[in-house]
């Protein structure tokens, strides 16, 4: 398929994002395209890992194609790696189920899309499901300026069912007649170029990263750098884990060895000498230090209640959503800051850097805790908590920070009263006739005494009648007769202005 030229440049496969709202049918599509089952595998049934996988489809000409495919995660947490993989891919999927329409999520990754600058195709899914209108959806789609192919628009679509496969082979035909267009090449000769799309910690392996490799070949025996980490490429693996010696543009390796944990959306280049990897790192390590200075936090900032927060993940990529969970809960009464985060299980180390550190929270996401690391949070009332999915976190997240911010009194005007008569006078307490003016007063109210416009002290309302007859409540224009227990005495043409404590 692929013509070479004298610089040894040659046409490159695609690399695709499926990008969708949470329940489209992302996965069932991958995992058709595919034929292995991932959603079975994940916390309810919603992708939340970055992965890469590469297949080959067949043509209606019998001309066999490669295809790398990212899968991203639907859910609204994960907007950061849906943005990377949208950055990283040369073409995307949109994906819209026939039943559902155009939803919030559908238009955030479209938004991505539209951000990283590729093109794109609308696949129509679930075209098999009893409620499915595909004509409907067209015009949902028109509705929020998705101008189709035939309807006004050039956006290419097809109408699917990822579950039974009905109509995927003439999607991905459709896919490859778009990337052609494109005319994607690669130099096979230079080192390899691309993107960290995952990165964990394996206890007994070592760091390991999940790359796409975007131009260049890797092989065995390089050296490959992010940022300010390095890692002899020894052990390579193809996305299912077969072992391999080489690897060009377009392919997901997964290289371990790294000596710093890579950061989920870094570029990484690779080198053929250890030595000039090293360099590139420092130069890297430099530039990046001058680039994280870290601000002093304003006054205002620092005067807030404040909530110190640790996250442990099994990838770096969840760690990103939970951060942009976080900054959603950010409010003016208080600054949730993350002291540390980090991949592996919740250790011992973790809780002695929480330890002495007021209202903090460990948040854990698909990870474990250590027995010793338990029984060290249980001892120092340190608060532990576990997810699998990521909407639970959030929730329970959204609540705890609610629970430990300190509430605030705030006084509700309920009605105002105009004093007409004082019949008597015993101590701090008087009873006193008058009208309602605005709104009501009722038993137990607290009131402000106003003379002449101006405050000159409070009361509360202890009796209160209308006609008289004990009432619990009067309402404007009507006539009552009222205990109040005050300090200050309260005269005829004096205003009540009646009020609750609200804790907000």
């Amino acid at each position: 398929m692929a013509k070479k030229n004298s610089d040894n440049v040659v046409a490159r496969s695609p690399i695709v994002v499926v990008m969708g709202h949470i329940d489209h049918g992302k996965s069932t599509l991958l995992d058709h395209i595919r034929k292995t089952n991932i959603v079975e595998k994940e916390a309810g049934s919603i992708t939340q890992q970055l992965s890469a996988y590469e297949v080959v489809h067949k043509n209606k000409d019998g001309v066999e194609r490669s295809i790398t495919f990212l899968d991203t995660p639907g859910h609204e947490a994960f907007a950061l790696m849906r943005s990377r993989g949208a950055e990283i891919a040369d073409i995307a999927i949109l994906i819209v189920s026939a039943e559902d329409g155009v939803k919030e999520q559908t238009l955030e990754a479209l938004s991505a899309i539209k951000e990283a600058h590729i093109p794109f195709i609308v696949s129509i899914n679930k075209i098999d499901k009893p409620g499915a209108d595909i004509e409907r959806t067209k015009n949902n789609l028109l509705e929020h300026e998705i101008y189709l192919e035939g309807l006004g628009g050039n956006v290419p679509y097809a109408a699917i069912s990822a579950k039974t496969g009905e109509g995927v082979p003439q999607m991905l035909d459709l896919l490859l007649l778009a990337v052609d267009l494109e005319e994607l090449t690669g130099v096979r000769s230079k080192n390899a170029e691309g993107v960290v799309i995952e990165s964990h910690v394996d206890n007994k392996k070592g760091i390991s990263a999940t790359l796409v490799i975007k131009d260049g070949t890797l092989k065995l025996g390089t050296f490959i750098v992010v940022e300010n980490s390095v890692a002899p490429v020894r052990i390579m693996e193809d996305f299912v884990g077969h072992p391999i010696k080489e690897a060009h543009f377009s392919s997901p390796v997964q290289v371990t060895g790294f000596n710093y944990l890579p950061q989920v959306g870094s570029p990484f280049s690779s080198f053929e000498k250890k030595k000039e990897a090293e360099a590139k790192a420092i130069a890297n390590s430099k530039k990046k230090g001058e680039k994280n200075n870290r601000k002093q936090l304003s006054r205002e900032e620092s005067e807030l209640f404040s909530i110190p927060i640790i996250i442990k993940a099994n990838v770096m990529g969840a760690i990103d959503a939970i951060k942009h969970e976080i900054e959603k809960l950010k409010s003016d009464r208080v600054r949730i800051h993350i002291i540390q985060d980090g991949v592996g299980t919740i250790s011992e180390s973790d809780i002695k850097n929480a330890g002495g550190i007021k209202h903090v929270l460990i948040l854990g996401f698909n990870v474990s805790v250590d027995k010793q690391a338990q029984d060290l949070a249980d001892r120092a009332g340190i608060r532990i908590k576990t997810f699998s999915v990521i909407y639970e976190l959030e929730a329970w997240l959204k609540k705890t920070i609610e629970e430990l911010t300190p509430k605030i009194q705030t006084e509700e005007a309920t009605g105002k009263a105009k004093i007409q008569k004082i019949f008597s006078r015993v101590k701090d307490k008087q009873i006193v006739g008058g009208i309602v003016q605005e709104g009501a007063i009722t038993i137990d109210a607290h009131v402000k005494i106003l003379r002449r416009n101006t405050e000159i002290g409070r009361g509360k309302i202890i009796n209160l009648q209308s006609q008289k007859t004990n009432t619990q409540r009067v309402t404007e224009e009507h006539e009552f007769g009222s205990q109040i227990q005050s300090k200050i005495d309260i005269a005829p043409g004096d205003v009540l202005e009646s009020f609750i404590l609200v804790e907000k």
